[in-house]
């Protein structure tokens, strides 16, 4: 390795993070035992509605989950070949193979039996999402599952006057939304015998739009060199907007987390003291095999994020010249929320804004935001991942290969699964990136 180049130090806010994140599945596990509720459903699901029912109905969101128990290589085996077992195909997502596995073995990730749910809240979006909870919802013996037709279709559209994808009117998939979770917020009511409290999911609406947003503020701050930040460390961050973007805590973590990062670009602390290159990726990276972003630091190369990374639980807005912003919130224009209609109608809006929303439609604009990525945050390459375990946000890697490629990009891939470390070679992905940052100039 190299020698360092600038001061490094560690978050000062990790170990909190670390508490943040450990008291979210012991909380859910011991629901119960306090009286409360639990439920589960996709990170995309509105936790901001549930939210309404009382400060003691807590979420299982299962892609993070399920990413947990890919870290855990044997466990996430025994999960995959219980399902298999069963007959499930092994090409199905591996998120949604994790966590049907832990049912079937009545194993939680983090000890004990499996927490059952009181109830099933879910978003479709991608081929997976709305079947992945009907079919967990037989497997745990029938329950009540409630899922919402997300429907995100086109909402950013190129615009020729300036030459690049805009945000486009969206009143229709509004109401179509809207008026789902109208019908959703009866349906928990009758789920679970609790009344509704408006007041409550407006504060939780307004915590979603902090989080989302915060997150996009903290990874514009990566454009610094050097970086504050480096993406391995950034997957233990962007979780919590993945787990229950509109808990209190998780804004303020957020806070924290954004003035600790603000403050180290002013020292110029690095994620990486020897930060001599810069590169993305794009998607869900192999979560067993995480070591792969410390063997590239071994070069002095160090990865700034990804859009997987950004915009999965990152809003945005593309400013007239093309620079990514965090996305401006509701109470940031001087907007107050008056009641539900009001709430559930930024909610739709802010939701169909999403830039990941856009991988199952099209690559086009995928393809748009990673080149200014590539440029804004200054990097040297891009290293792309055929993810089998995912099927909706592999959708158009190639085409992405081709236009970073087309746009003067150096670009590298290697073929995986973020979930099932039965398909991954890592000895075959160091010598891609051997041969990838030799390119460079890197040793």
């Amino acid at each position: 390795m190299s020698k360092n180049i600038y001061p490094t130090e560690k978050l000062k806010c990790w170990d909190k993070a670390k508490e943040l994140r450990e008291k979210y599945y012991r909380d859910y596990a011991t629901a119960h035992e306090k009286g409360g509720l639990r439920w589960a459903g996709g990170a995309t699901a509105s936790d901001a509605i549930p939210a309404g029912l009382g400060d003691d109905v807590y979420p299982l969101t299962g892609e993070p989950y399920g990413a947990s128990v890919a870290v855990d290589q044997k466990f996430a085996t025994r999960c995959h070949e219980a399902v298999e077992e069963k007959g499930y195909a092994r090409d199905l997502c591996s998120y949604m193979r994790n966590y049907w596995g832990s049912i079937l073995l009545n194993e939680y990730a983090f000890g004990g039996p499996f927490p059952k749910p009181d109830f099933l809240w879910q978003t479709h979006i991608c081929c997976s999402h709305g079947k992945w909870y009907q079919e967990a919802a037989r497997l745990e013996g029938g329950m009540p599952y409630y899922c919402i037709d997300w429907s995100p279709g086109f909402y950013y559209k190129w615009d020729d006057t300036i030459g690049q994808y805009q945000p486009a009117p969206q009143g229709h998939r509004i109401q179509y939304l809207v008026d789902q979770m109208q019908e959703g917020i009866t349906w928990l009511q009758k789920a679970t015998g609790r009344p509704y409290d408006d007041e409550k999911l407006i504060q939780a609406a307004y915590n979603t739009f902090e989080t989302t947003s915060l997150w996009a503020q903290i990874c514009t701050l990566n454009k610094a060199v050097p970086a504050p930040l480096d993406e391995k460390s950034m997957y233990s961050l962007y979780v919590f907007a993945a787990l229950q973007k509109s808990k209190k805590e998780f804004v303020e973590f957020y806070r924290e987390l954004k003035d600790e990062v603000e403050d180290r670009v002013k020292r110029g602390i690095a994620a990486l003291p020897n930060e001599k290159a810069r590169i993305m990726t794009d998607i869900q990276p192999p979560w067993g095999f995480l070591s792969i972003f410390r063997y590239l630091e071994t070069f002095g190369c160090v990865s700034i994020g990804s859009f997987y990374s950004f915009t999965l639980m990152g809003l945005w807005q593309i400013e007239k010249d093309g620079t990514l912003n965090g996305k401006e919130t509701p109470q940031s224009k001087g907007i107050e929320i008056v009641d539900r209609e009001q709430a559930l109608r930024l909610l739709a809006d802010w939701l169909l804004s999403s830039l990941m929303a856009t991988l199952f439609y099209t690559h086009q604009v995928k393809s748009d935001m990673m080149i200014k990525i590539a440029k804004q945050w200054r990097c040297d390459g891009a290293i792309l991942h055929y993810n089998r375990g995912c099927e909706g946000l592999t959708l158009g890697v190639a085409e992405n290969r081709m236009a970073l490629a087309d746009a003067g990009i150096p670009v590298t891939s290697y073929e995986g699964n973020m979930g099932d470390e039965r398909e991954f070679d890592l000895a075959n992905t160091k010598d891609r990136i051997d041969s990838f940052m030799e390119s460079m100039g890197l040793k």
